[in-house]
């Protein structure tokens, strides 16, 4: 989603909890000519926040865009759910894109203009009997489709648009580790019967974020293969 938005002009600030991660993406993005900085933060801390969105106006001078990205899970019967875990997910999944949007949108207030897209998920709109089972994301996920509609609301008549992307199964670092138990079935039942690709969410962010969806705001956007139809 990074690569979209900086293919398409924008300046970008990177996010990530792990400096062998971050560098190696900005210096990527450098290279290939793009205007990139780098900011080491945990979004579920918000004294991180508040110094990324600090760092953010510092590079570039403004924030325009916001696609708050950050996600954890863990996986477990809701019999079993270690406490401990569903509030972790909570305060990263949640509560981090709150903190994230009221920062951002601070800075995007001053300008009465700006995108914000919350990275949600099929899961907060579906589930299935067969799993996965990880009721602390899925419950993040249906609460950052709801507090898009409400940030959306409060701020529409201030210039700022708040969406939402709900991707199914994409190949990541937070999904791997059950794709392969899910592939064969979504192959077997899903509208578009596979995995999604790399890039394939590039176009509903550069779309969301740019002014070619003026128009449309609380909205949540499913790119799943046709997962939830």
């Amino acid at each position: 989603m990074a690569e979209g938005l900086a293919e398409a002009g924008a300046s970008v600030v990177l996010c990530a909890r792990r400096q062998e991660w971050l560098d190696e993406t900005v210096s990527e993005f450098r290279e290939r000519g793009f205007k990139a900085a780098g900011v080491l933060a945990d979004v579920s801390k918000p004294e991180d926040v508040e110094r990324l969105v600090a760092e953010a106006v510092s590079n570039f001078g403004s924030v325009d865009i916001l696609i708050n990205n950050a996600g954890i899970s863990w996986g477990a019967m809701p019999e079993d759910m270690p406490l401990e875990k569903w509030q972790k997910v909570l305060d990263v999944n949640l509560t981090g894109c709150f903190l994230m949007a009221q920062a951002a949108g601070r800075e995007m207030l001053k300008n009465n203009s700006g995108s914000i897209i919350n990275i949600a998920s099929i899961a907060g709109l579906t589930s299935s009997a067969n799993g996965p089972f990880y009721a602390g994301y899925v419950a993040s996920k249906a609460g950052l489709i709801g507090l898009t509609r409400e940030l959306a609301a409060s701020w529409g008549r201030r210039g700022i648009r708040v969406n939402a992307i709900a991707p199914g199964f994409f190949h990541s670092r937070l999904a791997d580790a059950v794709i392969d138990i899910y592939e064969r079935s979504i192959q077997e039942n899903n509208v578009i019967p596979r995995i999604g690709k790399e890039g394939e969410l590039k176009g509903t962010v550069v779309f969301l974020a740019s002014d070619a969806s003026s128009y449309i705001t609380g909205q949540t956007i499913a790119v799943d293969g046709g997962m939830t139809v």
